[in-house]
């Protein structure tokens, strides 16, 4: 299937390699900083070396006084507590945050995640059911990840006499503000509104030691699990966003949660943490859980303090990632049969596909891939035996999945989400209607422009640059991530060495040549490429590998076009 070429574009000014300035400060550090119109002198200096000092006052964030007046009240009175979080990474990870907290405090809170699948995301009525019978009706239930918008669940806790705190990051619904002791989140009340839920969390534990400190609890301890939380769930890497993963990626390895070390053991991480770990390799084994309907395997991996059932546990999750990924290939096979038959990728604007055999906690990734691959607005939808599907979609940048799902919202059971990320609701019998009306949306409101995929290039150099000098001082940037995208670099006329050797999962290992420089490379997925005949341009990224003790500068190849 022909899928349109995406247009390489240089950003910025040409890079000129001049070596070091007077003060020693490298030339491609400044030129990434003054590309992406980073700050300077003093302000630089506190991007590329963040402190814990410069973290703000916590109860910035308004509510947060009575959030922590209602939670020590509990501890005093030794009142029963249920944190009650979402499936994902963000979610467990925020119950672990807050269950480390208040365990320190002397109390042992109950916890509690609903199941995607049959109970969906948030409080909802099926959920707090289960959760009240197998925990009891809590004196005060904690939702993180949650509970912004449950204005009508909340008042129906409230009714039973339950206090809610809600700790989250989620944008307020119209139905306005719930009957809360505390509603701590940043969207609704000031505060940095880029932290993901676990760092709102961060930001309450920090709260609960300036009003009452403990002096034997280390809060530095959480950064690990916050900062797991901050790259999986893809919020900016900016403000204290950055400073709480530059640090939590510095304590990683040396972590004494037994979980977080099994996990890295597991997966096979070198005794060095990058978002580039996390968000490959941790993350999506955390996640698989949530997506295989049990999220509690989890979220008892980053709590338990047992080295054994801490391996046994990540050891499973790795088992649950096999199961996803097995569906995920499955079933993108399948969405790749079908728009092999129906679809037009240069006149079909959007990908709106279903069926009733796709899992539905893995269309999600699918609708992603394909998003990316094709470059168009994608739905994928999970069909259940009544005939109702649940769909997850990704956008292009320039179409808003929220306006589009209002634009159709006749159509629709219910959807909603971000502008890039969303879900829907919707009848089986209603998917071609939506298709017809999503994709009618899509031609009025993105031009041509927006339409047209693209690769945005930070630097053009030649492979006689590329040494471990120059990626140390090019990770001076990291940790990379949403607001901060790892650099992607171009070289021109580069020829083969010898054939690609190809390894699992369609992947290839390129032996590259520019001059007489050689530089060995990986192209993941690229066995699935066709590619044109040498010479090539190359856009690429670095990354540090080690192996048995020795570190190199590895090439991941991005995408090869004939050389121009």
């Amino acid at each position: 299937m022909q899928v349109m070429a995406p247009r390489w574009i240089l950003r910025g000014s040409p890079f000129h390699d001049e070596g070091r300035d007077g003060g020693g400060f490298p030339a491609i550090l400044r030129h990434l900083i003054e590309q992406r119109g980073l700050p300077s002198g003093e302000q630089l200096e506190s991007f590329l070396n963040p402190r814990l000092r410069e973290l703000s006052d916590p109860f910035d964030i308004s509510e947060m006084s009575e959030a922590v007046d209602r939670i020590l009240a509990a501890v005093d009175r030794g009142e029963k507590i249920c944190l009650y979080g979402d499936y994902d990474v963000d979610g467990v990870t925020s119950i672990a945050v807050m269950r480390r907290m208040l365990r320190a405090y002397g109390i042992d809170p109950a916890h509690f995640i609903p199941r995607r699948s049959s109970e969906g995301y948030g409080l909802s009525e099926a959920a707090l059911k289960r959760c009240i019978e197998e925990n009891g009706k809590p004196d005060l239930l904690i939702t993180v990840d949650c509970g912004t918008v449950s204005v009508n669940e909340i008042a129906a806790l409230r009714s039973q006499g339950v206090d809610v705190i809600v700790v989250d990051h989620h944008e307020p619904g119209p139905a306005g503000r719930p009957e809360v002791v505390a509603l701590v989140n940043p969207k609704c009340s000031g505060g940095p509104t880029y932290l993901c839920a676990a760092g709102v969390c961060f930001k309450l534990c920090h709260a609960l030691q300036k009003r009452r400190r403990l002096e034997d609890f280390e809060l530095k301890e959480l950064l690990e699990l916050v900062c797991v939380a901050t790259v999986a769930d893809i919020v900016p890497m900016v403000g204290e966003n950055r400073l709480m993963v530059r640090h939590g990626l510095k304590q990683l390895p040396g972590t004494l949660n037994p979980g977080l070390r099994a996990l890295q053991e597991v997966v096979g991480m070198n005794g060095r943490a990058t978002s580039t770990d996390i968000g490959f390799r941790i993350g999506p084994r955390l996640n698989a859980a949530g997506r295989m309907d049990v999220p509690e395997d989890a979220l008892r991996t980053l709590l338990t303090d047992c080295r054994r059932k801490a391996r046994d546990l990540a050891e499973r999750l790795e088992d649950y990632n096999r199961e996803r990924q097995g569906f995920e290939n499955r079933i993108r096979r399948e969405a790749m049969e079908m728009l092999e038959r129906d679809f037009d990728p240069v006149k079909d604007p959007v990908i709106v596909l279903g069926s009733r055999d796709w899992h539905p906690g893995v269309v999600g990734i699918v609708a992603s891939r394909l998003m990316r691959q094709f470059h168009k607005p994608t739905f994928v939808i999970s069909i259940d035996r009544a005939g109702l599907g649940k769909g997850s979609g990704r956008s292009i940048e320039g179409v808003s999945l929220v306006a589009a799902i209002d634009h159709c919202r006749e159509l629709l059971v219910a959807g909603g989400g971000h502008e890039m990320a969303a879900g829907i609701s919707v009848r089986e019998e209603r998917i071609d209607e939506f298709r017809a009306a999503f994709g009618s949306y899509v031609r009025d409101h993105a031009d041509e422009e927006a339409c047209r995929p693209k690769l945005y290039l930070d630097a053009e150099i030649t492979l006689d640059q590329l040494s471990l000098e120059f990626l140390c001082d090019y990770e001076l940037l990291q940790p990379f991530g949403n607001g901060n995208p790892q650099p992607v670099f171009m070289a021109r006329g580069v020829h083969l060495s010898g054939p690609p050797r190809h390894l699992k999962n369609n992947h290839l290992r390129l032996q590259l040549r520019q001059g007489y420089t050689e530089v060995d490379a990986v192209y993941f997925g690229g066995g699935e490429v066709d590619l044109p005949d040498p010479p090539w341009d190359v856009a690429f990224t670095i990354n540090r590998n080690t192996f048995r003790g020795r570190t190199s500068l590895q090439m991941i190849i991005q995408a090869v076009r004939a050389a121009e």
